[in-house]
């Protein structure tokens, strides 16, 4: 008897945290809950950045591998994750309005929000640890 494929929230995410074993944890909560079927996991901004071009130059019509949920933690080497989040807005400016945006933090500081606020609207704030709860936010 075949077995039946879980249903998935979303098709594509994406985890961008410096910190190997967050994004371990993290990966393991998206796969537990099936909140997405291909999850990509990056540990630095610039490499993030690269490898979402290189994802765009293979997607086509009927073969679209973009993320459509992107996780990011805001403290990041070299390139914070509020400037990935502009890296984002300029560089796939014709994804970024149906892309959801997570900042994904250990950070409780009021001018973080505030400073996500004023990137975007739209930009979700979560807390670290993952939880389902919070994904249900998504």
């Amino acid at each position: 008897m075949k077995r039946k494929q879980p249903a998935f929230k979303y098709n594509i995410a994406m985890l961008l945290d410096d910190n190997e074993l967050d994004n371990f944890i993290n990966q393991k909560t998206l796969e537990a809950t099936y909140f997405a079927n291909t999850i990509y996991v990056n540990t630095g901004s610039k490499s993030a950045i690269e490898f979402l071009k290189n994802i765009e130059l293979t997607c086509t019509e009927n073969f679209d591998i973009f993320p459509e949920v992107i996780f990011i933690d805001i403290n990041l080497p070299m390139i914070d994750g509020f400037q990935f989040i502009e890296m984002l807005k300029t560089s796939f400016s014709k994804r970024y309005s149906s892309l959801k945006v997570v900042i994904l933090t250990s950070s409780v500081s009021h001018s973080d929000r505030e400073k996500a606020k004023k990137i975007s609207k739209d930009i979700i704030f979560l807390n670290k640890p993952l939880t389902q709860e919070a994904l249900n936010q998504i």
